[in-house]
C-alpha cells in the first residue's frame, strides 16, 4: 500500500494516531530514498510536538527493526543478555561490565557506539589500546560470543539501516529530544541484535541527555515496553549523572580506569555501578545465584577482557596513548569539593579533543579530564582539584575555563545523592 508523504505528516501535525499500515510505509519508503529527509523531518517535528501513543509507538519500533537483518544468536550457548546506556560523562561502565558478566557465565553482545557532544563513546575509547578493531562480521560476532562470551563493536550497516538514517536527521532538525523516537531508535537496535535480555542504564542529570528524573522515568518505561513486546526480557535503572561517574573523563583514561576496577581497584561509583548492573543482566538471564562482586575480586573478569582485546586484535599489555599537553584546575581557597557538574567536565574533555562536534571528526586518544578530588573531599588553596590532557594546546584555554566552572568549593559538603534513582521492570 502506498501512501501520500504529506497526508502522513498532515495526520501527526494535526494531533491524529498514525495507523500501522502508514507507519509501515513511510519508514519503509524513507529508508529507500522514497520519502525525502525534508519530509521526514517535518514528520519527525510533528512527531516531536503532537507524541505518539504505546502502539504507534511499538509499530514505529518494528518498522525500524524490519527496515534491514536480525542477528541470529541461537548457535551462542550461553544466555544472551546486553546492556545499554543513554549516555554519561566518564560513563566506562561498558568495559568492564562486559567481562565481568561474560565472566559470570552468560554472554554478552554489546553493540556500540561512537561520542557525540559532551557524551563520550565506548568505540573511540576502546580504539585508543592499539590494534583494537571495531569492525566485526557477524560470523566472527557470533564466534566470539561462542568462544568467550563477550564482544563490544560497531554494528553492521544491514542493522536497522531506518534507524541510522533517522537518527542523522534528528541530529540536525532539533528533534532529538523526542522520547517516542529516542526509544524506537535505541530498541530497534537492541533488539534487531538478537540478544534475549537487555538492562538499560537510564542517566538523569546535567550530564545526562534527560535533565529530569519524570522524563528519565518515561523513557525507561517506554523502553521497557518496546523490549516486553518483542519478548526480549527488559529492566531500567535510572542513575545519576550530575557528577561524571569515576574519576577520568576521555578515552584511554577512562581505559585505564576499567581495567583499574578489573584488577580489584578503581573508583567506589564505578564498581558499584558496575555490579549493581552486572546483577541485573545475570538475574535477567537466571544467573542470579552468581555474585558478580566475588567474580570480580577473584580475577577472572579480568582473564575476560583479555581474551576479548585479544580476539579483536587489541594488545592488552600496550602502553595507552599519553597527551603532550597538561594542565591543571587548582582549589582557590580551603574547603570542601561540593560539586563537579558533570556537563561541564563532559563539554571540557570534548574541548580537548576527547569528543566530537559531528560524526566525521576525529577524536584525540590521550585527550581528557582527570579528576583529582570529587565531591565530598577536602582541599586546601592551590591544591589540584582537575588535570587536563590534551594533544593540542590550543585547546587547552577553553577547557580550562569550563572545568574551573564545574567546579564548586564551599565549606561544607553538599548530602549525597544516590547513585541509584529507580529501577523500572
Amino acid at each position: 500500500m502506498s501512501f501520500s508523504a504529506v497526508d502522513v505528516i498532515r495526520v501527526k501535525r494535526d494531533g491524529g494516531g498514525l495507523s500501522d499500515a502508514q507507519i509501515d510505509w513511510v519508514v519503509d519508503a524513507y529508508t529507500k530514498g522514497v520519502v525525502a529527509d525534508e519530509q521526514m523531518s517535518a514528520l519527525a517535528m510533528a512527531i516531536l510536538l503532537r507524541g505518539m501513543n504505546d502502539h504507534e509507538i511499538a509499530r514505529w519500533t518494528a518498522a525500524m527493526i524490519a527496515s534491514g537483518e536480525r542477528l541470529d544468536l541461537s548457535s551462542v550457548p550461553r544466555p544472551t543478555v546486553d546492556k545499554h546506556s543513554t549516555g554519561g560523562v566518564g560513563d566506562k561502565i561498558t568495559l568492564a561490565l562486559t567481562p565481568l558478566v561474560a565472566a559470570c557465565g552468560a554472554a554478552v553482545p554489546q553493540l556500540s557506539g561512537r561520542g557525540l557532544g559532551h557524551t563520550g563513546g565506548t568505540l573511540d575509547k576502546l580504539e585508543s589500546i592499539p590494534g583494537w578493531r571495531a569492525a566485526l562480521s557477524n560470523e566472527e560476532f557470533a564466534a566470539q560470543l561462542r568462544d568467550i562470551g563477550a564482544a563490544i563493536c560497531q554494528a553492521g550497516l544491514g542493522l536497522a539501516p531506518a534507524d541510522r538514517k533517522l537518527y542523522a536527521l534528528r541530529d540536525v532538525t532539533g528533534t532529538v529530544e523526542s522520547i517516542p523516537l529516542i526509544a524506537s531508535s535505541i530498541m530497534s537496535k537492541k533488539i534487531a541484535e538478537g540478544t534475549g535480555a537487555l538492562v538499560l542504564d537510564v542517566k538523569v542529570g546535567s550530564g545526562a541527555f534527560m535533565k529530569s528524573v519524570d522524563h528519565a522515568r518515561e523513557l525507561a518505561r517506554t523502553m521497557v515496553e518496546l523490549g516486553r513486546a518483542h519478548g526480549v526480557t527488559t529492566v531500567a535503572l535510572l542513575t545519576d549523572m550530575n557528577t561524571p561517574l569515576g574519576r577520568t573523563i576521555g578515552n584511554a583514561v577512562e581505559v585505564q580506569e576499567a581495567v583499574d576496577v578489573l584488577a580489584g581497584g578503581g573508583p567506589d561509583d564505578v564498581v558499584e555501578l558496575t555490579v549493581v548492573l552486572a546483577r541485573e543482566m545475570l538475574g535477567a538471564v537466571g544467573l542470579d545465584d552468581i555474585d558478580p562482586a566475588q567474580v570480580l575480586a577473584q580475577g577472572k573478569a579480568m582473564d575476560t577482557w583479555r581474551a576479548m582485546i585479544r580476539a579483536q586484535g587489541g594488545d592488552p599489555d600496550a602502553p595507552l596513548p599519553a597527551a603532550t599537553e597538561t594542565e591543571f584546575v587548582r582549589a582557590p581557597v580551603n574547603g570542601v569539593v561540593e560539586s563537579v557538574d558533570a556537563m561541564g567536565i563532559g563539554l571540557a574533555a570534548w574541548r580537548l579533543g576527547a569528543g566530537r562536534a559531528r560524526k566525521e571528526d576525529p577524536v584525540s586518544a590521550a585527550a581528557g579530564v582527570v579528576l583529582h578530588k570529587r565531591p565530598g573531599e577536602r582541599v586546601s588553596a592551590g591544591d589540584v582539584v582537575a588535570e587536563l590532557r590534551a594533544d593540542d594546546p590550543a585547546r587547552v584555554p577553553a577547557a580550562l575555563e569550563l572545568a574551573t566552572a564545574a567546579v564548586v568549593i564551599d565549606t561544607l559538603p553538599l548530602p549525597g545523592r544516590p547513585l541509584i534513582i529507580d529501577r523500572i521492570g
